[in-house]
């Protein structure tokens, strides 16, 4: 969940992440409609979970108890990079110290990983070519200034659109596929 100006800050509520004196929390109840609702709906199916540390206490505070809104939540491996955490109540919690860590499981013969907030380790994703997948829902609002998705920059790198749905209330879910290396040309040649 981005804004046009890719800020991916507290988009689910007003108290999820105040960093940096951060305001607008919740800027994505707005824009929930029957179209929307559905996507979100196929993408809460039982997953596994790669999540940055920040994003892990969040919802450790919070899935455990709601698991009815999502259901397999708590089943999900959740597997979380962080330096200091290294234990967590929350079953199925597995957690990786380094980058190398996330190489060897995602060389791993298990299923997909979904990536769900968590900016810094996406910033780390996007700088050791780790992203084979961007699912966006583009928000029609900039907000100025948070927690934006390429904060840190990213490497060249080129994507296929595979999916576009845009919803009654002007959001526009896009799903996009790592396609290699970027190609350059002449326009007009």
């Amino acid at each position: 969940m981005i804004t046009m100006d890719g800020v991916m800050q507290g988009p689910g509520g007003p108290e999820e992440d105040r960093a940096g004196g951060f305001k607008y929390g919740g800027w994505v109840a707005p824009y929930g409609d029957d179209v929307y609702d559905k996507v979100v709906e196929n993408e809460l199916k039982p997953a596994d979970y790669l999540l940055g540390r920040k994003t892990f206490e969040i919802w450790a505070g919070y899935w455990p108890e709601h698991a009815d809104f999502w259901p397999g939540i708590n089943n999900g491996t959740k597997y979380v990079l962080s330096k200091t955490m290294n234990k967590s109540e929350w079953k199925n919690s597995v957690f990786l110290k380094n980058v190398a860590d996330i190489k060897k499981l995602k060389n791993s013969n298990g299923p997909d990983l979904q990536v769900w907030g968590s900016g810094k380790l996406i910033q780390l994703l996007f700088k050791n070519d780790l992203v084979d997948e961007l699912r966006l829902k583009i928000h029609p609002l900039t907000l100025g200034k948070g927690k934006n998705l390429f904060d840190y920059g990213v490497i060249p790198a080129a994507f296929t659109l595979i999916e576009c749905i845009g919803t009654p209330s002007g959001v526009i879910i896009a799903n996009y596929k790592r396609a290699g290396k970027v190609k350059t040309g002449t326009v007009g040649a």
